[in-house]
């Protein structure tokens, strides 16, 4: 929509203001972007979705600085310094950018080829629309973190402050409400006005005899964010990864790695069902009682993803899902993924962000990198 983009502009006074808007309307419509040209009134810079200062010539570096803080108080995102080259404008882009890093103030300068500036907008205008999906969620977790997740908690503040996103802790007891463990969900969901959650889900096996599996599968493909184990981490990537891309997240575990190929073997007993060609039900591998999900997923490409509780680090590989599996002995989706760059095995045996990591159909590196600067 064209008022999800902004350009303003930023001209020096010595170069004539026809032959510059010349340049800017066939640099403009090279693009085949839809936009609204703002000019050089910066009364209302913040407001679109994604905010671009066009920098049409040189000797606007004095002009930026002046109205620096002006737009830091309309905006915390980054300065996107849009520049066609004409007239010394990516010059003084640069300088700009040098000033803005030597203040830890971020910034990027967009320029290049037609083709390489259009992907890059619409892929910061994705990511700004997923931020601003992301800022005033509420995701709830309900019960602790499973006993053996000693890793995978989160800091609420820096979760606050980084995407918007606020944790909501929620007692286990609000499960027993109802002994239908979908409806207790949904119930809980409506009262709390969440987006999403994760779940004590094991805490299930003895007090109702039965498994969230189904319940979080269903949860997941009717657009909310459902994650097993109370693992918060996990929650938070399914979350990025729903508010950036538009679609659910696998959660899983490696079961095994080859680091010399990069083939890894991920297992979970549930999966959304809006992820998967079929599924079978089974039980819940480790209490065999209940309902587990053995789902099929296309083969094809996917990307693997997780971020840290206090969003510090965060790990991404693409690859490709060569077969789905069905052994016994194993949690009942069982998805064998080659690594595109075999090397990131090695992150699973040294530096793991926990063990539960959420796979998604398709390439996404690019995207979720910069959503995560």
């Amino acid at each position: 929509m064209k008022e999800n983009i902004a350009i303003y502009t930023l001209t020096s006074e010595l170069h004539d203001e026809k032959s510059v808007s010349t340049v800017t309307q066939e640099f403009l419509e090279s693009l085949g972007i839809e936009y609204d040209l703002k000019g050089n009134d910066y009364s209302d810079y913040g407001a679109a979705c994604l905010n671009l200062i066009y920098v049409r010539t040189g000797g606007t570096e004095g002009v930026f600085l002046k109205l620096l803080p002006e737009l830091q108080g309309k905006s915390n995102r980054p300065f996107y310094l849009l520049t066609s080259g004409k007239s010394n404008s990516l010059a003084a882009s640069m300088e700009i950018l040098s000033y803005l890093r030597q203040h830890n103030i971020q910034g990027e300068i967009i320029h290049g080829s037609p083709e390489y500036i259009t992907h890059r907008i619409c892929l910061l205008q994705k990511v700004e629309e997923a931020r601003r999906l992301l800022n005033g969620a509420r995701l709830g977790i309900i019960g602790k973190p499973s006993d053996w997740l000693i890793s995978s908690h989160a800091d609420k503040e820096q979760v606050k402050n980084r995407l918007g996103i606020e944790l909501i802790d929620i007692p286990m007891d609000t499960m027993y409400r109802n002994q239908n463990i979908y409806e207790s969900l949904k119930s809980i969901i409506a009262e709390y006005q969440l987006q999403g959650f994760t779940l004590r889900c094991f805490d299930l096996l003895t007090t109702l005899k039965n498994t969230g599996c189904m319940p979080l599968a269903k949860l997941n493909s009717e657009g909310y964010v459902a994650s097993c184990e109370g693992d918060v981490p996990a929650m938070l990537t399914m979350m990025i990864v729903r508010s950036l891309l538009g679609v659910s997240g696998f959660q899983a575990n490696p079961a095994t790695i080859n680091p010399d190929t990069g083939e890894m073997l991920f297992a979970h007993c549930t999966i959304p069902l809006d992820m998967v060609e079929r599924y079978e039900l089974d039980t819940h591998f480790e209490s065999g009682i209940g309902v587990g999900i053995r789902g099929f997923m296309k083969e094809g490409p996917v990307t693997v993803f997780k971020v840290s509780g206090d969003l510090s680090r965060y790990f991404i590989a693409e690859g490709t899902l060569v077969r789905n599996q069905a052994k016994p002995d194993l949690c009942r989706t069982q998805q064998v993924i080659q690594l595109a760059d075999k090397s990131q095995a090695q992150y699973f045996l040294t530096s793991p962000i926990g063990n539960h990591h959420i796979i998604m159909p398709g390439h996404h590196k690019e995207v979720l990198e910069k959503i995560l600067m």
